[in-house]
């Protein structure tokens, strides 16, 4: 099966052009979902669709290109299990490292792990152990600029589609955000910005907080303000101490992280402007 996604100006007519075309070339809609922003003016689609014969998916290619003209339409075909080669940098928390490497390995997540960059070696046997290529790129105030560039490098040398930053507590340059605009997923704590820097669970339990939560979020020059791919917050009281807190947020961090890559492989994510649509 492939998904189609598009998006192009709303106008009458989009959803029946696509669906004729598909059914002309013989392939049969799985699964369609679609939304009209009213604010933008932008339509938005994503469907699954199975080939009913081997020439199927070319003969839709061939003859969507012109209709894809006629709505000046963003569009792209992706092979439903095609495996999203993802690159994940870490620092020293290991906990959402250690949970896609589980759920990559019991194939939970439609990933193809090519790498694992960190500014620390704290993870690197973790990840050798399971066979998967360790980059040590140490990071000082004065090196920023060549560890950027040596990150790149393993970037694109290893193909990346996704670059996943697992708890990699350390700010991407405007120029590798913009490189790279629509791959990145950070995940942090929903504090921010209000308990921002050392012990954010610390100053939650001193403001005696009643939920916390966790973003994810793409990377962007505004540090953690970029578009929201998936969120989780979660209830809680004065019992929770700073240590119970950390760990139930640590939970949630690797929860919603995983959610917001499985929709990043499924192809629901819509990159608008400052924010996203999901189908």
């Amino acid at each position: 099966m492939y998904v189609l996604r598009l998006h192009c100006d709303d106008r009458p007519g989009v959803v029946a052009a696509v669906a004729t075309a598909l059914s002309n070339a013989e392939c049969n809609i799985e699964e369609s979902a679609q939304f009209n922003d009213h604010l933008s003016g932008q339509f938005f689609m994503r469907v699954v669709f199975a080939p009913l014969h081997d020439h199927a998916k070319d003969n839709f290619e061939t003859t969507f290109q012109d209709i894809a003209k006629t709505f000046a339409m963003t569009w792209q075909i992706t092979a439903m299990d095609a495996p999203v080669r993802t690159l994940i940098l870490v620092s020293k928390e290991d906990h959402c490292l250690n949970d896609l490497l589980y759920r990559w390995r019991t194939k939970h997540l439609n990933i193809d792990i090519v790498g694992v960059v960190s500014n620390h070696e704290t993870c690197r046997s973790l990840v050798e152990e399971r066979g998967i290529a360790f980059h040590h790129l140490p990071v000082t105030k004065d090196n920023k600029k060549d560890q950027e560039t040596a990150l790149c490098k393993v970037i694109d040398g290893s193909n990346a589609e996704l670059v996943v930053l697992a708890r990699y507590m350390q700010i991407l340059s405007n120029d590798v955000c913009g490189k790279y605009n629509g791959r990145i997923v950070n995940i942090h704590h929903s504090f921010l910005p209000g308990f921002k820097g050392a012990k954010p669970y610390h100053q939650a339990y001193e403001r005696g907080v009643k939920i916390i939560g966790a973003t994810a979020h793409f990377a962007t020059a505004d540090l953690d303000e970029g578009p929201i791919i998936e969120q989780e917050t979660v209830r809680i009281d004065h019992t929770y101490d700073p240590k119970k807190l950390q760990s139930l947020g640590r939970d949630t961090e690797a929860k919603v992280l995983a959610r917001a890559i499985e929709a990043y492989t499924e192809r629901r994510v819509f990159l608008h402007g400052g924010r996203t649509v999901i189908l």
